[in-house]
Parts: C-alpha cells; sequence; structure tokens
C-alpha cells in the first residue's frame, strides 16, 4: 500500500469551522495574521488561499457580499480588477512565476466552491509543474511551505498594491 502525506491538511478537519460566508468572515478580521490576508482597501482584499492549487494560490475578494458580478458597484468593479492586474505583478515578480491562471467560478455549474460570495483566483504556473496530476492521479502535490510563500508574498505586497 502507497501513502501519500499532506500535513497541511490536518487543518482542514480539525479547525474550528467558521459560520456563515468565510469570505465576510475574512472581511470582519482583516489583521488576524491566521486568515493570510496580504492586502486590503475599502473595496476589497487580496488573501492566500488556504487550500491552493498551486504555491502561491492568491484570490481577490470584494467587501460587498453577493454571487452576481454585476450587482457589484461599477467603483468596486474597476476596484477588483486593479487589484487582480497588480497581485500578478506580485505573482510574477515575487513566486517568480512564469505564467499565471486567472478565474471566476460563478454559479456551482461553474465550479464556485464558495458560490455565496464573487471572488477572483489568480494561481501562478510553471513550464514543467504539476497541472496534469490532479486530473491524471486525483493528487495535488504542493512543493513548497505554505508559510513560507505567505511571509514571502506579503513582505513584499506593499511594492505592488498601491
Amino acid at each position: 500500500m502507497e501513502h501519500l502525506y499532506a500535513p497541511w491538511r490536518y487543518s482542514y478537519v480539525s479547525e474550528e469551522k467558521i459560520e456563515g460566508c468565510i469570505f465576510c468572515h475574512i472581511a470582519n478580521n482583516l489583521e488576524d495574521e491566521k486568515l493570510q490576508v496580504l492586502f486590503y482597501d475599502e473595496y476589497c482584499y487580496v488573501v492566500m488561499n488556504k487550500f491552493p492549487y498551486s504555491p502561491g494560490h492568491i484570490m481577490v475578494i470584494p467587501f460587498f457580499h453577493t454571487s452576481n458580478i454585476e450587482e457589484l458597484e461599477e467603483k468596486v468593479w474597476q476596484r477588483v480588477s486593479k487589484r487582480v492586474r497588480q497581485a500578478v505583478a506580485l505573482l510574477k515578480q515575487v513566486m517568480p512565476c512564469e505564467g499565471v491562471n486567472i478565474g471566476m467560478n460563478l454559479g456551482r455549474a461553474a465550479g464556485a466552491g464558495i458560490e455565496q460570495h464573487v471572488h477572483y483566483h489568480i494561481l501562478p504556473r510553471w513550464i514543467g509543474d504539476t497541472n496534469f496530476i490532479t486530473a491524471i492521479g486525483q493528487t495535488r502535490v504542493y512543493p513548497a511551505d505554505f508559510h513560507e510563500i505567505f511571509s514571502k508574498l506579503k513582505n513584499n505586497s506593499s511594492k505592488y498594491f498601491i
């Protein structure tokens, strides 16, 4: 029998579960270091994905709670878009990555894991990384320490989110 160890997943099954919307909870606790917020302004915030697809997977999330992007005020949409662009620059320079996936899953049918609150995913990618293994082997490989990456991105975030 083969064993695959993923100790970072233990917190997923052992931590106290947040009642209600996790993104609203983070918005109300922006200074809580364990929530891994990289940056915030009056319209949105940038946070590490706690259960990432690849090292450095971050999200940009508006404070306004909605599942419909068409309900966001124009100024909020513009600011979220600006933060996505800045997040891409941060990942390209600091990780450094060779490419970036940007996405937003709107609705359960589109694959939204948290469908009640819109959010962008920004994922750094590298040539020859492990993107095929999830589809073929039902396994996700995370070859880096999550907290080390958070510290690296957090320490550089003020240079990019201006």
